[in-house]
């Protein structure tokens, strides 16, 4: 018997504080266009200041000040956490239904398996699991309470729980 939960593998991250604009006297000059920040904030990050509209995904655009307080970067890429995963990430297949699952994609786990959210379900009722329900793995299958049970008293499993 097992209980439920959700995962995702983390990968390291590089914080972006918000600065209050630099004391009178020298500007600093934004890693992204080359002017000077004149803005009432600027963005700290790799060592580099930022204008808020200038740190952005190199994928999607998306405004990386506005996201989070994370960005990610490889090959010289300045990346949002979703478009990390997706171009570098690890990917894996369903043990339910043998399709690929992106690296960005919650998943469910049990045992070695990994599974979709919309597989992880009994494999004889179709009965769907929430976080914290338990769960059997027998013989590769996830079941739920009921089925095991049931398969338990008909003789149609071993007496041991995976």
């Amino acid at each position: 018997m097992s209980k439920l939960r959700t995962s995702q593998k983390k990968r390291p991250a590089q914080g972006v504080p918000m600065l209050s604009v630099q004391p009178k006297g020298k500007q600093k000059g934004c890693a992204g266009c080359n002017r000077k920040i004149k803005d009432r904030y600027l963005l700290k990050a790799l060592d580099k200041y930022w204008h808020e509209d200038c740190l952005k995904c190199a994928c999607c655009d998306c405004r990386l000040g506005e996201v989070g307080s994370t960005l990610y970067t490889k090959a010289n890429l300045i990346l949002c956490r979703r478009d990390y995963l997706r171009l570098f990430g690890t990917t894996g297949n369903c043990a339910a239904c043998s399709k690929l699952i992106p690296a960005f994609e919650m998943v469910m786990r049990a045992r070695d398996n990994v599974y979709h959210l919309d597989c992880f379900a009994c494999q004889l009722c179709n009965q769907r699991f929430c976080v914290g329900d338990k769960f059997f793995l027998k013989n590769n299958m996830i079941l739920c309470q009921m089925d095991y049970e049931e398969g338990q008293l008909n003789g149609t499993f071993d007496s041991q729980v995976q």
